[in-house]
Parts: C-alpha cells; sequence; structure tokens
C-alpha cells in the first residue's frame, strides 16, 4: 500500500529512489513524538486528577501552560537549526541525538509523584516544560528532515506514508503501554456523587492508599518502558538515515518574512489548526468521558486502544485514497467522517458496543488528520520553491511554525477543557461526577470538536494547491534541478 502512486508519476522523478530500509528507519523515528503524546493526551490530564490528586485548577494551569511554552520553543529551535552548521552528521541528526536521554529522564518524572504536597504543582509544571521543550529538539528537526532525505516529491510522499504508519502504530503502542498497564492497578474512588470534604479524605484511608499507590507505581512502569522505546527508536533513526546536504544557508528573519507570506501556507495552517484542536479536545477528554459520562471505569483503556487500533488499519487506505483522488477530497472525506460519530455517542442511552462502534469510526479520521497535513506541507514547499526560486533553505521554518500553532492549539485545548472541568464541579478521587461534569464532557468530545472540523473545511476551501498545481510545480522543480 505504500507504493500506490501511479507508475507514470513514478517513472516521472527518474530511477534513484529510497530504499525500503531508509524509509523504514525514517518511519521508526516517528513513533517517539507520538507514543508520548498520545500518552500525555490521553492520560495525563486523568493522572493529574485522579492519580497526583491536584485541584482541577492547579491541573489546568500545568496543561495549558506546559503546551504554551511548548510551542513557543518551535520557532526557537527553527531559528537554531536554521543556523546550525552542516557536521559529518548532517544538520539535523545532532539535535535529535543530543536531545534524547535528556529527554526521556524528563517524561519518566512526569509520572511520578513527589513526596510532598506544597510544590507538586511546580515539581510537574517543570519537568512538563523540559520534557516538551527537549521534544522539540528532536521532533522539529525530524519533521524537517521529511525535506532533506530526498529531493523528489514521489519518494518523500512514499516516505511519508511509512512515516504515517509507523506514527500511527506509535499511538497505539503509547495506547496499549500506559492503558494496560495503568488498567491492571484500579484506582480507588469514592461512591458518592456530592462527596463532602471528610469523604474525600477517606481516599487516603489504609485500602485506599495502597490503592493509590499501586496505580502509581503502574503509570511509573509504563513511563519506564516508553522511555526505553524513545531511545531505541531515537539509535535506528540515527544509524539509519543519511541527511543530504541540499540547501544554501539564508537568512531566517527573511526566510521568516517570505514563509509567513506565502498564501497556501497560511490557508493550510490555519485550516489543519481548527482541525487539529478538534480532535485534540477529542482525544484530551475522550478517557475522562469513558471514564465517567459512560460509566465504563475498567473498559477506557480497551476504547482508547480500538481508536489508535482503527487508525493504524485505515493509513493505507487513506493513503490509496489520496493517490487516487487528490489530497483536497481526501481532507473533505477523511477529517469530518467522525463528526456524526461524535453526535452519536452523546446522543443514545449509554452503551459499550456503541462506544466501540465510534471508537473504530474516530480511529479512521483521526488516520486522514495524522497522514493529510504531513503529505501536504511538502507540496507547499514545494509551491514556494518554484514561486521564490532564489530564496531556498526554510524548511525549518515551515516546519517547526506548523508544530508551533498544532501545539498552541493542543495547550489551548488541554488548558481550556481542565479549566471547564474544574468551573463545573470535577472533583478528584470520586466514582461519580456531578451533571453538569457530564454535560461538559459531552460538549468537550461532541459539539466543540464538531464546530471547529466545519470551521476548518470552510478555510480549507481557500487552500489553492490542487493535483494540477501539484503537477505542475514537480515538473518546474525538476526544471530546476536539471
Amino acid at each position: 500500500y505504500l507504493k500506490l502512486c501511479s507508475e507514470e508519476e513514478r517513472s516521472f522523478y527518474g530511477k534513484r529512489a529510497l530504499t525500503v530500509w531508509s524509509k523504514v528507519c525514517f518511519a521508526i523515528g516517528g513513533a517517539p513524538y507520538q507514543i508520548t503524546a498520545t500518552a500525555l493526551g490521553f492520560f495525563l490530564q486523568i493522572f493529574l486528577l485522579d492519580v497526583a490528586l491536584l485541584d482541577p485548577l492547579n491541573a489546568s494551569v500545568i496543561l495549558f501552560a506546559g503546551r504554551a511554552w511548548d510551542a513557543v520553543t518551535d520557532p526557537a529551535v527553527g531559528f537554531l537549526i536554521s543556523r546550525s552548521p552542516w557536521t559529518r552528521h548532517g544538520r539535523m541528526m545532532p539535535w535529535i541525538l543530543m536531545s534524547t536521554i535528556p529527554a526521556v529522564l524528563c517524561y519518566f518524572l512526569i509520572w511520578v509523584v513527589p513526596p510532598i504536597e506544597q510544590g507538586k504543582m511546580m515539581w510537574y509544571l517543570l519537568f512538563y516544560c523540559l520534557f516538551q521543550t527537549l521534544q522539540t529538539c528532536f521532533h522539529v528537526p525530524y519533521s524537517a528532515l521529511t525535506m532533506f532525505i530526498s529531493n523528489k516529491q514521489q519518494e518523500r510522499d512514499s516516505a511519508t506514508a511509512y512515516r504515517m504508519t509507523v506514527e500511527v502504530l506509535g499511538t497505539v503502542i503509547g495506547t496499549a503501554v500506559q492503558g494496560q498497564i495503568v488498567g491492571m492497578a484500579n484506582t480507588p474512588c469514592i461512591n458518592n456523587t456530592t462527596p463532602t470534604n471528610s469523604s474525600s479524605h477517606s481516599v487516603h484511608g489504609n485500602n485506599s492508599q495502597i490503592l493509590l499507590d499501586n496505580k502509581r507505581r503502574a503509570y511509573m512502569i509504563a513511563s519506564a518502558v516508553i522511555s526505553l522505546i524513545y531511545v531505541l527508536c531515537a539509535v535506528v533513526l540515527f544509524f539509519g538515515v543519511r541527511e543530504q546536504d541540499t540547501q544554501k544557508h539564508v537568512s531566517f528573519q527573511t526566510g521568516l518574512r517570505l514563509v509567513m507570506g506565502h498564501g497556501p501556507y497560511v490557508k493550510l495552517v490555519l485550516a489543519f489548526l481548527f482541525t487539529s484542536l478538534a480532535f485534540m479536545l477529542l482525544e484530551g477528554n475522550f478517557a475522562v468521558f469513558i471514564k465517567y459520562t459512560l460509566g465504563f471505569r475498567e473498559d477506557f483503556q480497551n476504547i482508547l486502544l480500538v481508536i489508535m487500533l482503527s487508525a493504524t488499519l485505515t493509513i493505507p487506505m487513506w493513503q490509496w485514497f489520496l493517490c487516487r483522488f487528490g489530497k483536497k477530497t481526501a481532507v473533505y472525506i477523511g477529517i469530518p467522517w467522525a463528526g456524526p460519530f461524535m453526535i452519536l455517542v452523546v446522543c443514545v442511552k449509554s452503551s459499550l458496543l456503541v462506544s466501540y462502534i465510534v471508537s473504530i469510526a474516530a480511529g479512521a479520521s483521526v488516520a486522514a488528520a495524522f497522514l493529510l497535513p504531513w503529505s501536504m506541507l511538502p507540496d507547499v514547499v514545494d509551491d514556494f520553491k518554484v514561486q521564490n526560486p532564489t530564496s531556498q533553505g526554510h524548511e525549518a521554518i515551515f516546519y517547526s511554525f506548523y508544530v508551533f500553532f498544532t501545539k498552541f492549539a493542543s495547550g489551548v485545548s488541554l488548558g481550556v477543557s481542565t479549566l471547564a472541568l474544574s468551573f463545573a464541579g470535577y472533583v478528584t478521587g470520586v466514582c461519580v461526577q456531578s451533571d453538569s461534569v457530564n454535560l461538559t464532557l459531552k460538549i468537550l468530545v461532541s459539539a466543540a470538536p464538531v464546530s471547529l472540523i466545519v470551521l476548518g473545511l470552510l478555510i480549507f476551501k481557500m487552500y489553492p494547491i490542487n493535483e494540477e498545481r501539484r503537477q505542475y510545480n514537480n515538473k518546474q522543480l525538476q526544471l530546476l534541478l536539471r
């Protein structure tokens, strides 16, 4: 399924091609970001609220500030990368290698509950921000590496298909490792819809404390396993991919001005900003929604795993679809696919079967949301090169600012979600939440994401790069390379 584009398109680019081994190694490098992002996206909110026992307001500050800081670091890292000298390992690879070990250490410490109460919030904020910074030093150069593994668009598209398959598989691994290990330990809760302070303190009784300690230990074990996978993937990427030095050094300020003035890039980023925010709202709140609103406390990790498995299995379908019908058509079909099912899950009576059906459908839409932005960004870069033939080498700017906007959206979604739950009266440690909390969760996983998807698609109608323009750009670039 990774060779689904036409024979004519492949022959157009000549005989030289990336090896399958290079594409696989490149793809494996994308797994660490998705594994950790999925674990954090699905489980960090519920960990802070129900395991670390933080106040919802403090948890919202951590989630928003951490992601906002993460977003700010992306342009900064993009600037530093653009100023980095070429080494025998390339320009991107040293960043990837040097950031790996500190990143996994910080990631592990995010899931540790410190033996202090006063400084607990600062502990999580510090290590969350540090991890996001170090992960940025990995992910921004890795994303820009797409433009440095080949100068042929078909090869980049093929490598991107490999990458998206492995990245969605990474989300499965992140969900499975975190969810299944954590799911083996039962979280203590109070069987009371309107708990008092005294009942909240009963969580710290002997039996409940043992259960809580087991849960905390399970999170630490899961984070250790994920950290090991992170390191192994980084090693495979470093030794399996050769970076090509085909770009000239250019002024970052000049490049930034040109990139932000490129209309197709701005429209693509804005469109995917809203659609990404929709799926991040769903991701960040679905576990809490399943656990409390639907009442499936013992099944939420399995439902999340079904979403990621569905996404992995449908990546080949979307790759075939975009090669056969075009990328814009794939956006219009794939992104809104989950909308009716998001509405269904909050409108029908709580049903485990319906939850699994919705998960399968949502996974197909998640796959499209994963694949399409990274498949279309190289088209925008190529369009920029054709229109600005004397100003090249801005790949890090294109990718770092796209990552900046999506991460900022993630920070907004997590912060607003947790803050909304706080205002609705969310109480940590209880088995049943109030009706206002359940209503808020329904809005966060249904009405809000659907509205954001519609807004993103309306903006996407103005995106000008269709299949005809993409083929024209390909031909012009080949002429420039001769």
